[in-house]
């Protein structure tokens, strides 16, 4: 059993469980449970469990929190971690039954790219401490590098050049005023040991080593002027000291996504813009009501539902960009509203508006802007859309104008309300709301009639909620 020990390949394990059928009775032959730890040796072939690809636009996922242990047994259904996307926080669930025999991937592995091994599971019943492991736990993409990085230990001190070579090419580079210090006293980037974030050499540290070491300037031909300014060079070292007080905060998936979804909007999508002005003293008085009722609603939410009166009004606003550059017309009135999260902003959708209350929307917005600041969201909940809406006026904000959210052919940008004077002399809440829209899908003409029908809505909210206006002005009278 020493050669087991040592290690066989699986056709001598089968010949050994074979062996007994060939042999004479009454012949020695190994016993069972020789050849069980023969295969406990070998190890259990595991399923193995890697990076998903949760939304269209994912590269990468973040491991946010494993909810099974290894160990652990694991039924259809199971969420095994949570995931950090470009968008959200996802639930990576399950459909096999099994066991979770080994994390490869915790929570402070970082950014990992889409079908990178992170976990391996076993069969229900088997063994889950004896799983085999691969050697390489990288996603398969990664196989070609990972080859070549591998024939490098074949030459021994190659990779140790190699690694000098890399820290020294970061430690080059510096900034132009390091730069200048180092040439006047005839250093050399690699002579100072830098304590900046990421290897980056600081003024304070040439400073420090010059002082520690009693280096002298050096005597270059451009030393004539540098007497007069080799004098405040003492007091540099404050400064430096103020210049290294700053704390480096890596981009999340998120942020790294909403860059360049925005770089790719601003550049290839050709941006008009739109704005108009609404009365809203009519909502403002019609929310009040329903606050007396008990019901809470916001100026939003009658602002989400007269954009989706509107997109129904005037149906060419309600389309997307394909990518093959085609005009896909949307059947359902789908609005995607900002929410800004800890990690950056986020559009969960609200589905078929146009047949919502104001009363439903509230509680659908409430209820999708709670899960989304908690990371929550299912990928269903803020992919697709027709039309988004980004509301700045309860920061004070008169009006801005928003990046279109592609595929998408539009967005309205909401701004803060502020008194005017009315055409009676009385004071009116007057709100802008400016429209970018995507000059290659929708005409301005509609898009002005877009606006028009959108006004139209907000400033007569009992016509757009269905309500009899007749009994609106009764109630006003008495």
């Amino acid at each position: 059993m020493a050669s087991l020990a040592l290690g066989v390949t699986p056709r001598l394990v089968q010949t050994l469980r074979l062996l007994p059928k060939f042999l004479p009775p009454g012949t020695f032959c190994f016993q069972s449970r020789n050849v069980h730890v023969t295969a406990f040796l070998l190890g259990v072939k595991g399923t193995e469990l890697r990076m998903p690809s949760l939304s269209p636009t994912m590269t990468e996922g973040t491991i946010i929190k494993w909810l099974k242990n290894e160990g652990d047994p694991i039924q259809p259904g199971d969420v095994l971690c949570e995931i950090q996307t470009d968008k959200a926080v996802v639930a990576f669930e399950i459909e096999d039954p099994g066991t979770l025999a080994k994390i490869l991937k915790d929570e402070s592995s970082g950014a990992l790219s889409v079908n990178t091994l992170i976990g391996i599971m076993v069969e229900e019943g088997e063994d889950w401490k004896d799983v085999d492991v691969p050697t390489s736990n990288e996603a398969p993409t990664a196989a070609p590098a990972s080859g070549v990085t591998a024939a490098a230990p074949a030459k021994g001190t190659a990779a140790v050049p190699e690694k000098a070579a890399t820290s020294a090419a970061k430690r080059i580079l510096v900034g132009p005023a390091v730069k200048h210090l180092l040439d006047a006293y005839g250093l050399k980037p690699q002579d100072v040991p830098a304590s900046g974030p990421h290897n980056v050499l600081l003024k304070a540290d040439v400073i420090e080593f010059v002082q520690t070491k009693g280096v002298k300037k050096s005597s270059a031909p451009a030393s004539a002027p540098l007497p007069a300014a080799s004098k405040p060079a003492p007091l540099q070292g404050p400064i430096a000291a103020e210049e290294n007080e700053y704390e480096d905060v890596p981009l999340t998936n998120m942020r790294r996504a909403i860059a360049k979804r925005l770089t790719l909007s601003k550049t290839t999508i050709p941006h008009s813009y739109m704005t108009v002005v609404c009365h809203i003293d009519e909502t403002l008085k019609t929310r009040k009501k329903y606050a007396a009722d008990g019901v809470k609603v916001s100026v939003n939410d009658f602002i989400i539902k007269a954009v989706a009166m509107a997109l129904g009004r005037v149906p060419a606003m309600n389309a997307v960009l394909q990518k093959d550059d085609s005009v896909q017309m949307n059947s359902s009135v789908d609005i995607s509203v900002a929410v800004a999260t800890a990690s950056g902003l986020i559009t969960p959708i609200v589905k078929d508006a146009d047949g919502l209350g104001i009363d439903e929307i509230a509680s659908t917005v409430r209820e999708l802007a709670e899960r989304a600041r908690q990371g929550k969201l299912k990928p269903h909940e803020f992919e697709g859309g027709c039309f988004s809406i980004s509301n700045l006026g309860m920061f004070g904000i008169s009006e801005f104008s928003a990046v279109i959210n592609p595929p998408q052919a539009a967005i309205m940008a909401i701004g803060g309300s502020k008194a005017v004077p009315g055409p009676d002399g009385r004071p009116r809440q007057a709100m802008a709301a400016t429209l970018s829209y995507d000059a290659r899908v929708v005409t301005d003409e509609s898009v002005a009639e877009f606006l028009k029908a959108f006004k139209e809505h907000l400033e007569q909210p009992l016509n757009m909620l269905g309500l009899p206006v007749a009994r609106h002005t009764e109630a006003q009278r008495s």
